[in-house]
């Protein structure tokens, strides 16, 4: 069975997101967005949002499931629909994603959402399962992503309750030890829920994700 893997993004309205557009950047990928080259999506929004991006990459690029040669690791994005993890982003494109709310409202980022997933649904086999690892409490993903994908739309069972360091936290663990969580179709399921005990802290080898 094909897997495949929407990733919420990360908000470039934020503080993280005003370093890189810093007037004097003291890092590494803030100079080389500013000097016009660019970094891939994954590199960015993992800087912006800190562990629970890491953990959404990580844990994807892990457990995802498609034929060769094919994209199986979508980046929900505020304008341009649905990215690659691995889109060359520039900082013209970072301004742009900050001038667009996602409002599942909002013609400018419902129509590409929209574009882009009917698309991945029509190459997608009717076994496949699309794994939506963001916010499943609120209609900004689930409202638009429901009307494509029905009952393929599913997520970890183990995110109701927990915050996003919590599900950021959950998800590298699992990449790191290769077991996989259990998924539960967005329809039907309850999307809210008791917060589960703390993750007991462990260290990781950035090298080994």
């Amino acid at each position: 069975m094909n897997r495949v893997f929407l990733l919420s993004p990360a908000r470039a309205q934020g503080k993280r997101a005003q370093l890189i557009f810093s007037p004097r950047p003291d890092f590494a990928l803030a100079q080389r967005l500013q000097t016009g080259g660019s970094a891939p999506l994954a590199e960015v929004f993992t800087f912006l949002s800190g562990l629970y991006f890491r953990g959404k990459v990580a844990y994807a690029r892990t457990f995802v499931r498609c034929p060769a040669g094919t994209c199986g690791i979508w980046v929900i994005t505020t304008n341009r629909g649905l990215l690659s993890l691995d889109e060359p982003v520039t900082l013209v494109d970072l301004r742009a994603f900050s001038d667009v709310d996602i409002d599942y409202e909002d013609p400018h980022y419902r129509a590409p959402l929209e574009r882009d997933a009917r698309r991945i649904a029509a190459e997608l086999g009717e076994e496949s399962e699309v794994i939506l690892l963001g916010s499943i409490s609120t209609q900004k993903y689930i409202d638009c992503l429901l009307q494509v994908f029905g009952s393929r739309l599913k997520f970890p069972i183990e995110f109701v309750g927990r915050g996003d360091m919590s599900r950021g936290g959950l998800l590298l663990r699992r990449a790191v030890d290769e077991d996989e969580l259990a998924y539960a179709p967005v329809t039907g399921t309850v999307l809210r829920g008791k917060r589960p005990p703390k993750l007991m802290p462990r260290r990781y080898v950035h090298a080994a994700l």
